[in-house]
């Protein structure tokens, strides 16, 4: 091209010199460069004109005939049309097979523009929301689901956590949606019908809470003669006092997964608890003497809690911080550390249990909430650990609006810290 350039201009210059020395001949040297430039003039409209009337045709045609620069510039557009067209195919060819691998998708998927716009979505998405291709395409997607709780999730613009939606176009069928931001604002939707997960779940709780309350009676029959058995087992040969002390060991313990089983049940299932003002610094003192009691000397124990009322559910609170001071307790060798910390900033309310115990490796942490979980289980045989603490725990927060967060190192002790967010202050 840049040839073509130099070629063209020189041409030009020649021409140029060529009229001024016919001008010069004749005595006409302004009328010959004149009648020179019109004509330069006037060809290089006439190629302009080639130029627009080939670019305006919808197929690919070949160029039209030139010469020169003009020739030069034609090729090379008629070029770069070819490798437009190619990579135009490739590029739908590529579309096509997005589109029809997503088509193929039981989970439903939604293009979002950064105004809200519905740009595409697969089929099954269209059964799921119940949408409609010549009508809502363009539309906010606040107005085609209407659910107060998805338009706030949809502007909080925070998508860490899926969102749980009850179907707009059948009552009894729930969805999980995924927002994923991209681009310049613009939102990829991914709705997944989880109807068969929850009602699974909800099987399974009620298996739980139903056994339970089942077996707790006969438990507590059991107990009780187990108890006066031992009382008046004085009578009776000693191997058999072991065994009935062995019995009612186990019946205690068995009574505690029973007694937190239908609490984590009951904390699942309710979604109302009456909120009263609780002295953060009377409950944990009182947890701190108890606690002290359970050790018998063995750890110190150590309290620093500021002046905090909280609104919550007393008995519940209770139970989540019992059962992290316990645990730091139980699982803290006998000459160990227990810090207890309870304070207030801009950020919320922090309470937190420190221990210099054994320590938890990082690769058990993701799951420690989840029932019945154990990093170790030779530790929970050897101290009668259920296996729900923590999942407690982690109930009891979010029923609070807070969370849990651990950290811990093997061989350097665990560190569990609630979080409650500052409007629970009273």
């Amino acid at each position: 091209m840049k040839q073509d350039w130099r070629n063209a201009v020189k041409r030009t210059i020649m021409g140029f010199v060529f009229a001024g020395l016919i001008g010069v001949m004749f005595d006409l040297v302004a009328w010959s460069l004149a009648i020179t430039g019109m004509g330069y003039l006037i060809w290089h409209y006439i190629q302009l004109n080639k130029l627009q009337s080939w670019l305006e045709t919808s197929e690919i045609n070949d160029p039209p005939y030139s010469y020169g620069l003009w020739g030069a510039l034609f090729d090379d557009v008629y070029r770069l049309q070819r490798r437009q067209r190619k990579s135009r195919k490739r590029l739908k060819g590529v579309i096509r097979r997005v589109q029809d691998s997503t088509t193929a998708l039981r989970d439903g998927v939604l293009m979002v523009n950064s105004s809200a716009e519905l740009e595409w979505w697969n089929d099954a998405a269209g059964n799921l929301l119940g949408l409609k291709e010549q009508h809502d395409i363009g539309h906010p997607i606040t107005n085609l689901v209407r659910a107060p709780e998805f338009k706030e999730y949809f502007e909080h613009a925070q998508y860490d956590q899926p969102l749980e939606l009850v179907s707009p176009i059948n009552q009894e069928q729930v969805l999980q949606i995924h927002l994923t931001l991209f681009g310049k604002k613009d939102r990829l939707i991914v709705c997944r019908d989880i109807t068969h997960m929850k009602q699974l779940e909800a099987m399974r709780q009620d298996f739980i809470a139903n056994a339970s309350h089942e077996l707790r009676t006969p438990l507590t029959v059991i107990s009780g003669y187990l108890e006066t058995l031992i009382e008046y087992g004085g009578s009776l040969e000693p191997r058999w006092g072991r065994a009935l002390n062995q019995m009612h060991q186990q019946s205690q313990r068995m009574q505690s997964l029973i007694d937190d089983l239908l609490m984590l049940s009951r904390l699942e299932n309710s979604d109302d608890f009456q909120h009263v003002k609780v002295p953060l610094k009377s409950v944990l003192t009182r947890i701190e003497n108890d606690a002290k009691a359970f050790s018998a000397g063995k750890h110190t124990i150590t309290l620093d809690c500021e002046d905090i009322n909280v609104m919550g559910n007393e008995s519940e609170l209770n139970s989540a911080f019992s059962n992290l001071i316990f645990n730091a307790v139980k699982y803290t060798p006998e000459g160990g550390n227990v810090d207890i910390k309870c304070f207030q900033n801009k950020k919320g309310i922090y309470f937190s249990v420190t221990d210099n115990g054994l320590g938890i490796d990082s690769l058990h942490i993701p799951r420690l909430t989840e029932r019945f979980y154990r990093a170790d289980p030779s530790r929970h045989s050897e101290t009668g650990g259920t296996g729900l603490g923590l999942a407690i725990v982690k109930h009891v927060l979010l029923r609070h609006e807070g969370k849990l967060t651990i950290e811990s190192f093997l061989g350097h002790g665990s560190t569990f810290t609630c979080y409650l967010p500052n409007d629970k202050a009273n």
